[in-house]
Order: C-alpha cells, then structure tokens, then sequence
C-alpha cells in the first residue's frame, strides 16, 4: 500500500505551530495564523463577542424566514439533523420562535448508538417531523471502506449523504430553504474568506468537505450510478424551475455548542453520553450517534496530529467556558486516545483484518508530525 504524503496532499507547513490564544494548531486544512501567533478561529470569534451585531442579523433572519414561510400547511424549510443538540436547537427555534413549517431531514448514521438513536427519536417526539434516508448497507460498507483507504476518512460517505440528501428532500417536498446548522470554516477554523458566507454552494462543497473526490470519482472504483443515487445531488435538470438556497443559521444567531445542549435538555429531554464522555475527549454531548464517528476523529490525529479533545477544548477555550491551560491539560489526557470500544465492529463493518487496518494507518501517517520509538510512533510536538 503506496504511502501518502499528507503535507503535500493537504498543502500543510512544515513546521508545527500552536495558536496562543486556543489549542489548534496550524496543521488544520485551511486555517491561518496572523503575525501574533492566534488563529482565525479565536479572530472570528473575537469579532462575534465585539463586532456583529446580533440583533441586526437576527433581523436579516426574520425577513429570510418571512420571505419562505408557506401558510398551506406545506413544509416550508428543510434542516439537516442528526438529532444531536445544535441541529436540535436550529429545527426547534425555527418552528417555536419564528413559525416556521420545518421538516427534519437525517441522512442515517452508519451505526446508531443507543443514546443516538434516542435522541432523534426525542426531537420528533417534541413536535417536528422528520424523514431519515438509509442508504444500501452493502453500498455504504464498501464505500467507507474504500473512503478509508483511499481518503484516510471512514466519514467521507456521511459526508456526501449529509451535504447532498437534504437537497434531495427539498426538492421532493417543494421547499426553497434549507437551513443548515453552523460554517464550520468561520466556527473552527478555515477559509476566512467564507466567514462572511450565509451559507455554501455546490462548489464550497467540492472545496471544503469532498477533499478532491466528488462522487463521479467513484464510478471509475467498481460502483454504478444506481448505488450512489441516494449520495448523488439532484442533476441539473432537476434542479431546473428552483432556486434551493441554503443558509447557515450561525451566520444569524451567535453559535455556542454548550448552549445548544442546555437548550436540547430542557426543550427535548436530549440524553448525554452514558458513559460519562466520548472516546478521544472529555466532552459528553457531541458526536453521539454514530459508532464509527470515533475513526473519523482517530484518522485526523493521523493525518493532521489533532483530534476530538483538541477540537472540543479550542471551541469551549473560544466561548470562555475553559481557560487555555486547562485546555491544554485535557488535549494531553485524552486526545490521543485510541477508539478501542467499537474497534471490532468498525473492523468487520469495513471487512478489514486489523493487519489491514493499521497498513492504512501507516499509509495516511503524516511523518512530519510523527516518529517511532521501540515499536511505537510518538506526535513529535504537543500543544504546550
């Protein structure tokens, strides 16, 4: 299995630098760093706490939703949802604060777990609707598995599902807003130029989710057009006679994530994780529907030298809920963290020996960012 050179794949320094305000470093697709060593995350949002005004963007919120609002009793937006708390808190505003006609829109995760498959139920349960989309078992297994080895990322095949199946239901619903949850390039560090955006297009898509593999890629890797048409977005005759929009509603509402789960826990009754926290981080409210979401973040220490502890600690280090050395603190403890709970399931879901498993992890290892000793690889620089 040819090795992948990752600093030249994702276009990443060569040399390790942590931001000083976070935990991020500059080995994150995208972002920047500026001359006082602080990453355009924490400058976004520096400008959220001191520059925007919330009030005016809630205005432009309000005339959006005006200018969609359907009383036939038809839907009249979509919302992508897991179930989880931040999508949660955009379906159950939209329907409660601003009257809108929501319909929740689940692309299925690989594999529920319990407390997942929960809390979907519960936002259907609190009043909206929803109709969840499950691709072909045989499809999605060999699609992940081939996503794994060929991209380093179990997730890529969620990820085309979630950007492209939303689309698909607006269309088969008749609806011309889909309001999406938050532009995770302005939220968590990435393109700055998007930190203005409303919301995304096909071609941010290409360029920011699909790392150089749109869906066609796969037609020449032993699948048909038949066995993507639920990942596929709707051809351009199809989409003729509509004019689909899709908006982020952190563009018009401050995104706090812990906020979303107090917000989930009182509207919904929205279940934490039982076990107390995630593998790979201390957090006990996020990514908590999916058994093979865990791989994703492991692959991402792999390839970039962070995972789910460094993500979760630079957003709540952003939102003033921890300090920069507490952060630091609980990206050592647990950021590393190998998902060893649903390793066998994920093995026999991708139909991998773990031999196989870890030749693909020595395929996607960024040596930049990593050495062996006695057997073992070590990151060679920690957030510090």
């Amino acid at each position: 299995m040819s090795k992948v050179n990752v600093a030249v794949k994702y276009n990443l320094p060569s040399e390790v630098k942590f931001c000083k305000k976070c935990v991020i470093s500059n080995q994150r697709p995208r972002i920047t760093f500026d001359d006082e060593g602080v990453c355009n995350a924490c400058r976004y949002w520096e400008k959220k706490d001191n520059i925007i005004n919330w009030d005016e963007r809630e205005k432009k919120l309000v005339e959006l939703c005006n200018k969609y609002r359907r009383s036939d009793g038809r839907y009249d937006v979509i919302v992508p949802s897991s179930g989880g708390k931040d999508s949660v808190w955009v379906a159950h505003q939209l329907k409660y604060k601003y009257g809108m006609n929501p319909l929740t829109v689940t692309w299925a995760p690989h594999v529920y777990t319990k407390v997942g498959w929960e809390n979907n139920q519960l936002l259907i349960k609190s009043g909206l609707d929803n109709v969840t989309g499950t691709v072909n078992g045989v499809v999605h297994r060999k699609l992940t598995a081939l996503c794994t080895i060929e991209m380093g990322e179990p997730f890529q095949p969620f990820i085309y599902g979630q950007v492209s199946y939303p689309v698909q239901m607006a269309l088969a619903y008749d609806v011309e807003l889909i309001m999406d949850g938050e532009n995770g390039e302005a939220e968590y560090g990435g393109d700055a130029a998007s930190e203005e955006k409303a919301g995304f297009t096909v071609q941010d898509a290409d360029q920011y989710w699909f790392s150089g593999r749109p869906l066609d890629y796969w037609l020449d890797k032993g699948f048909t057009a038949n066995d993507l048409v639920m990942y596929m977005p709707p051809s351009g005759e199809k989409m003729k006679g509509h004019t689909i929009q899709r908006h982020f509603f952190s563009y018009y509402k401050d995104w706090r994530p812990q906020k979303h789960y107090y917000y989930a826990v009182e509207k919904i009754g929205f279940k934490a994780n039982p076990d107390g926290r995630s593998e790979g981080t201390y957090s006990k409210y996020a990514s908590l529907d999916d058994k093979i979401d865990p791989f994703h973040h492991f692959f991402s220490l792999l390839k970039f030298g962070y995972a789910r502890a460094t993500g979760d600690a630079a957003h709540e280090v952003r939102e003033g809920l921890i300090d920069r050395e507490e952060a630091v603190a609980l990206v050592g403890r647990y950021d590393a963290e190998f998902p060893s709970k649903n390793f066998q399931l994920f093995l026999d879901y991708c139909n991998f020996t773990e031999d196989q498993f870890w030749e693909i992890c020595d395929k996607w290892r960024n040596e930049n960012l990593w050495h062996k000793k006695d057997g073992k690889w070590y990151l060679n620089q920690q957030v510090e």
